[in-house]
């Protein structure tokens, strides 16, 4: 009839009824005729493959349906101090923040909500992050971190350190408190002090690199007693540095490197230990000097060396005169030995003539070598 409104739903909806933009019933699946001559109903269909309801008048409808509720709704009432984990078909598959109300159909899906009490703990279950994480929802509720091998968590909440975390991975619930987390390294790392302008006692001006090899051995003294224990440690190294270098001359530098490293070594121990930070070895790597200073320290070594060269000249010149004052004795004392020189004299100047005549015999020759030598 022309005052008849023909209603059809569907097996996957359902229908809302409003007179007079007042909730009056719910339909389900079916073909339902109303009389309204004043066009003054209402019908709202919705799908409950998407079991969400997704209308705008939650509270009018729990009100409304009263102990009824339950036969169409899942009704969700999260409290604040709780999390809902609602599961659909038995799977995860969304996360309800503190102080929720939710609709949920009844019908195609099953839909089921689980409560997580914030007060038991702010860490989730393992299965629920990674449930979250293949959603890709995790970072939305959760702060999450992986704390690998050789390091240590620390967990804050609300500025205040609430926890460690050995080697794993974690998430926390990130409702009503602001919680954040940090990766400490255990390992051994280096530092580089690098490009250090200084001069030294006796005012020469240098630039040195310095090395240092460091670890954390207390992850919340590290964190808690100091803004940034690297920055701490990279100013106790310069400050080390720049102590050491002033007590000493350029030469007790250059010929003494080890003892400057022992003394940075023994500051920079003394001053980082209650931080947590343990030094294990401090090293100069270079120490680079002005242009000028170079040409002045070369000219130096040139001069000790060429000193050197010089005494050691003339020392193998006073061992070498020694030597022939001692053969020269005993060729005088023995006239075979003198003979045996004769002969090797003899021998040496046959040696550069390609032929030689010889008159008078070899006692003619020996004879006439003397002579010319004297």
């Amino acid at each position: 009839m022309f005052w008849t409104k023909r209603v059809v739903i569907g097996d996957g909806e359902r229908g809302l009824v409003y007179r007079n933009r007042q909730f009056e019933q719910v339909l389900g699946a079916g073909v339902y005729r109303f009389f309204d001559p004043l066009n003054r109903i209402e019908v709202r269909t919705f799908n409950i493959a998407a079991p969400e309801y997704a209308g705008h008048d939650v509270d009018a409808l729990i009100a409304s349906l009263g102990d009824g509720l339950g036969d169409v709704f899942v009704h969700a009432d999260i409290g604040a101090d709780e999390v809902g984990l609602v599961l659909k078909n038995g799977k995860l598959e969304d996360v309800l923040a503190p102080g929720s109300r939710r609709l949920y159909w009844r019908g195609l899906v099953r839909v089921e909500v689980q409560r997580a009490s914030l007060a038991d703990g702010l860490e989730l279950r393992a299965d629920v992050a990674a449930r979250l994480r293949q959603l890709g929802s995790l970072s939305k509720v959760a702060i999450a971190t992986e704390v690998p091998a050789e390091s240590m968590g620390l967990v804050f909440v609300d500025g205040k350190l609430a926890r460690t975390l050995a080697p794993g991975a974690y998430a926390f619930w990130n409702f009503r408190k602001n919680v954040s987390a940090e990766v400490i390294e255990l390992r051994v790392q280096s530092v580089e002090v690098s490009g250090q302008e200084l001069l030294t006692r006796d005012k020469v001006s240098l630039r040195v690199n310095l090395a240092a090899s460091v670890r954390v051995t207390d992850p919340v003294a590290a964190r808690t007693k100091v803004a940034k224990f690297g920055d701490h440690l990279y100013r106790e190294l310069q400050y080390g540095l720049r102590k050491a270098v002033s007590a000493k001359t350029l030469d007790e530098l250059l010929g003494d490197k080890a003892s400057l490293d022992a003394d940075i070594f023994a500051y920079v121990r003394g001053k980082v230990t209650e931080f947590g930070l343990e030094v294990l070895g401090v090293g100069v790597k270079d120490v680079i000097l002005p242009g000028e200073m170079k040409e002045i320290l070369n000219s130096v070594v040139q001069a000790e060396k060429a000193a050197q060269a010089n005494v050691i000249r003339r020392r193998e010149e006073a061992n070498a005169t020694r030597s022939l004052l001692n053969t020269a004795k005993l060729i005088e004392e023995s006239p075979t030995l003198m003979r045996l020189k004769e002969l090797e004299a003899l021998e040496k100047v046959t040696e550069k003539i390609d032929k030689l005549t010889v008159f008078g015999g070899l006692d003619g020759v020996l004879k006439q070598l003397v002579t010319m030598k004297q």
